[in-house]
């Protein structure tokens, strides 16, 4: 049994005594602390597991210096990653292009580098992930919220 399914069936029965307004609200909580969460992990270029994200490839500017910008400093915004809450979900994922720069790095995919450009095979770095620090996380939100 996977974590996510085990966590679903702890606070199944607990969220089941909430109002609808009062699992939405839990929801869009949860959701949005989760959104903080992901954004820390994925600027401290961190897979859910813990292991660093495979370095990009060294670019050269046009003078030859070497350009050691940190990835995914964009995507990481509110403004791209998205967060969804209704009474029976809380999901965060990205919106717009970005969404599909982030399936490519997600799930290592081969894209081009740029329209009409060479392909490249991109390592899988995992920006969006669900972790057991995470999943604890959750319960003492819930708890908390229940304790309220």
């Amino acid at each position: 049994m996977d974590d996510l399914q085990s966590l679903e069936e702890w606070v199944s029965p607990l969220l089941a005594k909430l109002t609808p307004k009062e699992r939405r609200k839990l929801a869009r909580t949860i959701a949005t602390a989760l959104r903080r969460r992901q954004r820390e992990r994925i600027a401290h270029q961190r897979n859910p597991d813990g292991s660093e994200f495979e370095p990009r490839k060294p670019k050269k500017d046009q003078a030859g210096f070497v350009r050691r910008q940190p990835m995914f400093m964009k995507i990481r915004q509110a403004k791209y990653m998205k967060t969804q809450s209704d009474p029976h979900s809380a999901e965060v994922n990205f919106m717009g292009r970005v969404a599909r720069i982030a399936r490519i790095h997600q799930m290592g995919l081969r894209a081009r580098v740029q329209p009409g450009g060479p392909s490249y095979d991109y390592p899988q770095r995992e920006l969006l992930g669900y972790s057991e620090e995470d999943q604890r996380f959750i319960r003492d939100m819930v708890i908390d919220h229940l304790t309220l």
